[in-house]
């Protein structure tokens, strides 16, 4: 992590700093507003005790020794807030989300902390062939099928089971051909708050039949706090030396591109705003960043999860890594919130007010046997971890 992430980094953060409990009855967020007061957001467990499908919904609070929380909901096994001190010592809400499960059901945007599934992000022409047999998925962005369909894993109801304070067990039975997926399937999705501020999603599935799996978490970050504005001048860092450009419907061509030379390229720290309005056709095709990024693999082949990316808000000074076992990581800038929805903190979630690192396999690996596969064969475990860890400077 030495080469990834420089020393000169903190005087740069200093300069743009300087210039600008399972099932409880409430569960109190402080968030820090952008003025630098506190706003206390109480989540009440009434607005989350839904019956959907007949199973019922909830809230769970995961806490550590320093007094930072992660809030989930088994609707969609999402992380609805996620409080973490700033370099002041405040506590800042650093996830967006809604205060009910009704204001997630009814959102533009359904994905807001949501595990997703079968296969997160887009497959094209929403087609995919296993053993000559062709499978037809929802098209549900555009032309293609995206983020497992219309009623992907984000929509459902979960089992869950809060085996202490820092931890949460989600765990879904897809059926067979669900979505027009093949396999009932079985996932299982480990949430772990630790007291190093570290933020553990340990994803397992198995199947009785051969299916394609890829899983991840659509967490919005904003680490100024939930509802304080732009995110365009937080600091991304991204272990990548190539991407994977798409075309205008947002499918990879294929290519592994190096983004050396590109506004792609963050292998070195740089805000979010530096290059996103060049007129780039690859910026173009994603209305910003929405593309994956080839994470480097650790040349000490013992490191199991491996440095992806490291972010820095330029209010807070809140810091967050991104470390994972995938070969890749879709970086989105809020491209297409809309400002409609209200976050549980009252704030709109306006164009590019949060920002998204999922760690992945690749966008349409099923059609491309360049990428790394994504077919899980029964008898088989699909098994990886990604962890967010939060600190200051």
């Amino acid at each position: 992590m030495k080469a990834l992430f420089n020393n000169a980094l903190p005087l740069f953060i200093a300069g743009l700093m300087m210039t600008a409990a399972c099932n409880n009855p409430t569960s109190k967020q402080e968030t820090g507003a952008a003025d630098g007061t506190l706003k206390v957001v109480t989540l009440q467990d009434t607005a989350f005790k839904k019956t959907i499908d007949g199973k019922q919904t909830g809230l769970f609070t995961l806490k550590n020794s320093k007094n930072v929380s992660a809030v989930l909901t088994n609707y969609g096994a999402r992380l609805v807030s996620m409080v973490v001190p700033d370099s002041a010592g405040k506590m800042v809400d650093v996830v967006t989300g809604f205060s009910g499960v009704e204001t997630y059901k009814k959102s533009t945007e359904p994905y807001y902390g949501a595990i997703i599934g079968r296969y997160g992000n887009r497959i094209a022409k929403g087609k995919f062939t296993i053993d000559g047999k062709e499978y037809s998925l929802l098209k549900n962005d555009g032309p293609n099928a995206l983020h497992g369909g219309k009623r992907g894993f984000h929509d459902v109801v979960w089992d869950a089971k809060q085996t202490d304070a820092h931890t949460v067990v989600f765990t879904y039975v897809s059926k067979d051909m669900e979505e027009g997926y093949p396999g009932n399937l079985t996932a299982t999705v480990t949430y772990s708050l630790t007291d190093q501020n570290e933020l553990k999603i340990d994803y397992e599935a198995v199947t009785d039949k051969k299916t394609v799996v890829n899983l991840t978490n659509h967490a919005f970050f904003n680490l100024n706090g939930e509802g304080s504005g732009t995110i365009l001048n937080h600091l991304v860092q991204i272990n990548a030396d190539r991407y994977t450009p798409v075309d205008t419907t947002l499918i990879p061509t294929g290519v592994l591109a190096p983004v050396k030379g590109t506004p792609f390229d963050f292998t070195t720290a740089k805000t979010i705003a530096e290059r996103i309005g060049e007129n780039d056709v690859q910026l173009k095709n994603g209305k910003g960043y929405d593309h994956n990024f080839v994470l480097n693999e650790p040349t000490d082949k013992s490191i199991k999860l491996k440095p992806a990316a490291k972010v820095w808000g330029d209010k807070t000074g809140i810091i967050m890594e991104v470390f994972t076992e995938e070969p890749g990581l879709q970086f989105y800038s809020g491209n297409f919130m809309k400002g409609v929805c209200t976050f549980k903190g009252g704030a709109k979630d306006d164009f590019r007010t949060a920002f998204c690192m999922e760690t992945q396999h690749f966008p349409d690996a099923p059609n491309q046997p360049a990428f790394a596969s994504t077919l899980l064969l029964p008898g088989a475990k699909y098994k990886t971890s990604s962890v967010y860890r939060f600190s200051v400077k």
